[in-house]
Parts: structure tokens; C-alpha cells; sequence
């Protein structure tokens, strides 16, 4: 099934999306099917930036927050180790205390159920929304439909986390309890140390993030819309709004606007009307391209705070947070910590030639992304901070995006999403 834009396709004037990762990819596509002209401005290739590391996961079900109860004592912790699942470091401390802070005020039960309820309807229908945006035969060749699945060692392990898992399946996720051999079954590779596990079928994966991005923006292409590489430095403002974009090549004159650039749209928020408490997550991953080993699909490790992904590239392993900020040098002793895990999930893996990659993960306190119009601003709309699930919630947000700019209600609520909800915490 071919998804065509409308072929009127600039009878709704020209939004300008600042951003070419997995969300920005799909606002403009998403627009592009309401009949406006969509031009994707970034300093970098399609699909090069933070979605290049994704771990790849696709999975509904993840919806619970960054922030979890018993966070508060195990900051010392982090603090002491720098290759722990979240860690500090300690030269960034100075600058992300209050956001720490405000971070972990969101770590109780009721703020997890707050936010899960909120991402849940967000994310539930993503593989509709994508194959919405992809002709069905690159739909079914990058995006896999067949589970994910959650390994534990002992009973302890999984009692933990059995909170989480019932209020899972109370918003509507599957999330089977199976045993040892249900686990050798689904993927034989795996230690013999996993005895317990949760199995999601509703989940799935892309077998690359970059290409998917990239899938979405050949249809953006295709339809008429373009790309333009250039760091955007600032916005020039006119009597009425925005007016253009000044970057390195050039001033680009604006009509409508959307701000999807991730760990990086905090300063253009602010010019647009919105103080956005926006932070990176800098997550790190390792991929090895001649595993040896056959893994089928996406495997989380709760207790090291882990996904491993079998993908086009290889087999990845992904995850963990550093908070430093966007300036400092990756500290890739994290990266080779994560392949150290690898092992310890897949005693027979090849580990010999990894890649190793840091990227930004945008990240606002409450773990919800911004969603929403300027304040200021009619035609100025933002979608960013989509922590850990950006492949997860792309699509899904492009249908969002095109909602308010056409000035539509959506199928769900859109208030959990609401920029304004940083500006009443402020004024209060």
C-alpha cells in the first residue's frame, strides 16, 4: 500500500520542520498527507543524529518513565560509578542539579501511572501510524512485528518488577510470564542464567533505525518535499512571528514552523515563547557485525537497564544514561561496558570488530514529551523530547503535529503533552 500526499500539495501553505530524525521525518510526512508543502531542515543527513544509535525497539508497551521510585538513594551511587546503568558526571553536576531535582519529584507511583497512561495512548497505535506513512512493502522489510522479550535470573527480579508489569497490562499491554523453556524456545542463544521472562507479542523492532528515517523522508521526497542540510543558528523574528531561519547557508525565509530537533531544540523554544526544561540522556550502544550467534528479536535486561536489538548492521546492544550535557567527549568505557553485558546475555557471541556510538537523547523532567503549539505562536508548532522511545512514538507524533496544525482535535488527549505545563510550574 502506497501512502501518496495530498496532491494538492501546497494548497495548504509550506511548513518549514527543523529536525530530520525519526519524529521530524514523520511531521513532515504526516503533513505533507494534510496538503501542506514540507520542507526538513538539519545540519546533518536524514536519520544521522540520535535515531542513528536507536536501539531500534518499537514496542508500545514501553511506556513507563526515566524516573522510578527508589531513585533519591541510589544518587550516591551514581555519582561514584561512571560506568553504572545512570550516572553523573560529576564536573555536570553543578549545572543539572535543578533538573535532577525536578527529575526525580516525578519518581513516585502515582507520577509512573500518570505518565504510562499518557504514553500508552501515544504509542498503541505506532504500527499503524507508520505503515500509514510507508508503502506496505518497506513497512513489512524494516519493521518486525514478532515480540519483545524481558529476562530475569530469579523470582526476586521479577517480583520487582511486578508493579510495573500489572499496570502495564491494566492500560491495555500484553505481557505473558514464561518459563525457562519458553525462554530457550523464543531465543536459545541466551544464558542459561535467564530462568524467568516476560514475553510482549504486541511489540516489534526495526532492523535499522537509519534506514527507517530514511524511508519516511524518501516519501516526503517523492511527494515533493525537500531537504536542506544547514545548522540552524537562530530565528529572525518579523512583527508577526517568525519570519526566517538564519543558518550557515543562508537565511531561509519561514510560513509555518515545527521544532523537532530533539536534544537541541531548547534554545529555539525559548526564541518561539516556551522555557523548556530540556536535558540529554546520553545513551550508548555497541554493535557487532558478525555476531555468531541468531537472535530474532528485541531482548531487554532490566536489572543492567539494556536492550539488544538483531539488526541490518549487526547485533546491538543499547542503553544505560550519562548525564553530561551535549559538549562533553563520550566516555566510551561505557560502550565497552555494554559489550561486556553482550556476553553476559550471549556467552557465544562474536565480539570481535564492534562499532561503538554516543548520541543525545532529549529529555524533559517528567519523561513526556512536548507535543503542542507555541504559546505565542499559532503556526509554530513543537515536538520534541521524546526520551528513550523516539522510534517508538515518531509516527504517532507526526499524526499529532498534523492535528494542530490543521487545528483538529485528536483521538487522544493532548494535555499530558502541553508545553504549558513547565510555564504553570514556574509560575507557581
Amino acid at each position: 500500500m502506497t501512502n501518496q500526499a495530498n496532491n494538492s500539495a501546497d494548497t495548504q501553505g509550506h511548513v518549514t520542520v527543523v529536525g530530520a530524525g525519526i519524529v521530524g521525518a514523520c511531521c513532515a510526512a504526516s503533513l505533507q498527507r494534510e496538503g501542506y508543502a514540507v520542507t526538513v531542515v538539519d545540519r546533518v543527513d536524514p536519520g544521522m543524529a540520535t535515531s542513528f544509535g536507536n536501539a531500534g525497539s518499537i514496542s508500545p508497551s514501553a511506556v513507563l518513565p526515566v524516573a522510578m521510585p527508589g531513585m533519591l538513594r541510589k544518587i550516591p551511587g551514581w555519582l561514584i560509578d561512571p560506568l553504572g546503568p545512570l550516572t553523573v558526571r560529576w564536573s555536570y553536576l553543578p549545572s543539572i542539579t535543578p533538573w535532577l531535582m525536578r527529575f526525580l519529584s516525578h519518581a513516585s507511583r502515582e507520577e509512573v501511572a500518570r505518565v504510562a497512561t499518557a504514553m500508552r495512548a501515544l504509542m498503541e497505535p505506532v504500527f499503524e501510524d507508520y505503515e500509514r506513512l510507508l508503502p506496505q512493502g518497506e513497512f513489512r522489510a524494516l519493521i518486525r512485528r514478532n515480540g519483545c522479550l524481558y529476562v530475569y535470573e530469579n523470582q526476586a527480579e521479577l517480583d520487582a518488577a511486578k508493579w510495573t508489569l500489572e499496570l502495564r497490562r491494566n492500560l491495555g499491554a500484553a505481557m505473558d510470564e514464561i518459563g525457562e523453556s519458553e525462554i530457550r524456545q523464543l531465543e536459545p542463544a541466551l544464558a542459561r542464567r535467564f530462568r524467568l521472562g516476560i514475553f510482549a507479542p504486541d511489540n516489534g523492532s526495526t532492523i535499522d533505525p537509519s534506514l527507517l528515517v530514511n524511508a519516511v523522508m524518501a516519501q516526503v521526497l517523492a511527494n515533493g518535499g525537500k531537504f536542506v542540510r544547514a545548522e540552524v543558528k537562530d530565528i529572525e523574528m518579523g512583527p508577526d512571528g517568525p519570519a526566517a531561519l538564519v543558518t550557515d547557508q543562508g537565511r531561509k525565509p519561514l510560513d509555518r514552523l515545527v521544532l523537532a530537533a530533539g536534544a537541541w531544540s531548547a534554545g529555539l523554544a525559548r526564541k518561539l515563547g516556551a522555557v523548556v526544561p530540556l536535558e540529554t540522556q546520553r545513551g550508548y550502544h555497541v554493535t557487532f557485525p558478525q555476531a555468531g550467534i541468531e537472535v530474532s528479536r528485541t531482548v531487554m535486561w532490566n536489572k543492567r537497564s539494556v536492550f539488544v536489538n538483531p539488526m541490518r548492521p549487526g547485533l546491538r546492544i543499547a542503553g544505560t544514561v550519562e548525564l553530561a550535557g551535549l559538549k562533553a567527549k563520550p566516555n566510551y568505557a561505557r560502550a565497552d561496558r555494554l559489550a561486556d553485558i553482550a556476553g553476559e546475555l550471549f556467552p557465544d557471541l562474536d565480539r570481535s570488530n564492534p562499532s561503538r556510538w554516543m548520541g543525545h537523547r532529549p529529555c524533559l523532567p517528567d519523561s513526556l514529551p512536548v507535543i503542542d503549539r507555541s504559546p505565542r505562536y499559532p503556526g509554530v508548532v513543537f515536538a520534541f523530547g521524546h526520551q528513550h522511545v523516539g522510534m517508538c512514538s515518531g509516527a504517532s507524533t507526526g499524526r499529532l503535529v498534523a492535528d494542530l496544525m490543521v487545528g483538529r482535535p485528536s483521538s487522544i488527549d493532548r494535555t499530558p503533552f502541553s508545553v504549558q505545563r513547565f510555564a504553570r510550574r514556574l509560575a507557581a
